[in-house]
Parts: C-alpha cells; sequence; structure tokens
C-alpha cells in the first residue's frame, strides 16, 4: 500500500475590514468564507483560492498548516 500525500491547507484570517476598498475585494473575502473580522477558515491549498488571497493579501493572514 502506499500512503496518500496529505493535502496543504491554508489557515486564512481576516485582520483588516474591506471597508473602504473596491466592491470586489469585499465579495471576494465573502467567497473564501470570511464573514466578520478576526474570523479564521481553513481551506485547502489550491491555485484558485491562492488567486483569491492573493487579490486581498492586504486584508488577510495567511498560514500553511
Amino acid at each position: 500500500m502506499t500512503k496518500a500525500k496529505k493535502e496543504k491547507v491554508l489557515r486564512i484570517t481576516l485582520v483588516r475590514s474591506p471597508i473602504g476598498y473596491e466592491k470586489s475585494q469585499g465579495d471576494t473575502a465573502r467567497a473564501l468564507g470570511l464573514r466578520k473580522m478576526h474570523s479564521t477558515v481553513e481551506l485547502q491549498d489550491s491555485s484558485t483560492v491562492r488567486g483569491m488571497v492573493f487579490k486581498i493579501r492586504h486584508l488577510l493572514k495567511v498560514e500553511e498548516v
């Protein structure tokens, strides 16, 4: 039997409010599942998630788990 590769997970925390930025940046935060300040979500590392994080990187704290 072969061991399955462990998927990378990103822990993403909203540390700044998207108020005052473009509406699309707030929409991106909500699409990631971040509804309130200091809320945290854990998502699988994928190019889609990385692109969303890159767009609003000034609002987030990101850690690899």
